[in-house]
């Protein structure tokens, strides 16, 4: 066991030690886990708000494609959430961003804040849901565009995670990129792709955002709907945070 380990499993931490655990820069090797875990969200996310909401919370593209069509004319409210959505995201993203130029990115603390603060966004926008229950088909009022924006907001924070980690293929909000560099890699067809860390990490990344895929169509099909999804992801953002409360410190590595 390391000296930096004890504070948390030992009987009676000094907050001398538990200030220098948390201050501990991470080791990021392996961290391309945690963002293909991100990906299994984006599906679950994804797929539910696309089925009730209408529109993307995680995939900006599509949303995109939604917002240009409705500048030039459509009978739903689409366009609007899906501007929600990108404008959510976008603010998210210079947040993110702002906070891991500030703070050391890589420290343990810094990882654990912001996990946890995209956790407590998926947390508010579940509270919302829960508590007003909006129907698939309700109008278009807060209750349906404020939680949009949340989580749209925090799911900007996973990509951001993937330039701090250094696996900036891994951005866990799309996948057009990798399915292009999979297919395109010139071993592809033979048995060294097998091999290759990053191939696999790019069919990893496929497996789990179609797992998430899965996974939110259950919730979006059943009686709880977009509530289920959003708890299911505020428990798996939890996780997170608490994997990189133990994660390896750099000073293991060394």
């Amino acid at each position: 066991m390391s000296r930096e380990e004890e504070p948390l499993l030992g009987s009676s931490p000094s907050p001398r030690r538990l200030s220098k655990y948390l201050r501990n820069e991470l080791d990021p090797t392996h961290g391309d886990l945690i963002l293909l875990f991100c990906y299994i969200i984006t599906g679950l996310l994804d797929s539910s708000a696309v089925f009730i909401w209408g529109s993307f919370v995680s995939m900006q593209t599509g949303n995109t494609v939604y917002f240009g069509l409705g500048l030039v004319g459509t009978n739903d409210d689409r366009w609007i959430k899906s501007g929600v959505s990108i404008a959510g995201f976008c603010l998210g993203s210079l947040c993110f961003a702002a906070f891991h130029r500030v703070f050391p990115a890589r420290r343990r603390w810094v990882l654990c804040a912001s996990f946890l603060a995209q956790t407590l966004c998926v947390v508010l926008a579940a509270l919302i849901v829960t508590i007003f229950r909006p129907t698939r088909d309700a109008p278009l009022t807060w209750l349906v565009l404020a939680p949009l924006a949340l989580v749209a907001f925090q799911s900007s924070g996973q990509a951001v995670t993937s330039r701090v980690l250094s696996f900036n293929g891994l951005t866990s909000v799309v996948l057009t990129s990798i399915y292009c560099d999979l297919f395109s890699h010139p071993d592809f067809l033979s048995t060294k792709v097998v091999g290759n860390a990053e191939e696999r990490r790019r069919f990893g990344a496929v497996l789990c955002l179609l797992l998430g895929v899965v996974l939110g169509g259950l919730w979006a099909h059943s009686s709880i709907g977009m509530m289920g999804a959003l708890w299911t992801a505020a428990i798996f953002k939890s996780l997170i945070v608490v994997a990189w409360l133990f994660w390896k410190g750099k000073h293991d590595a060394e």
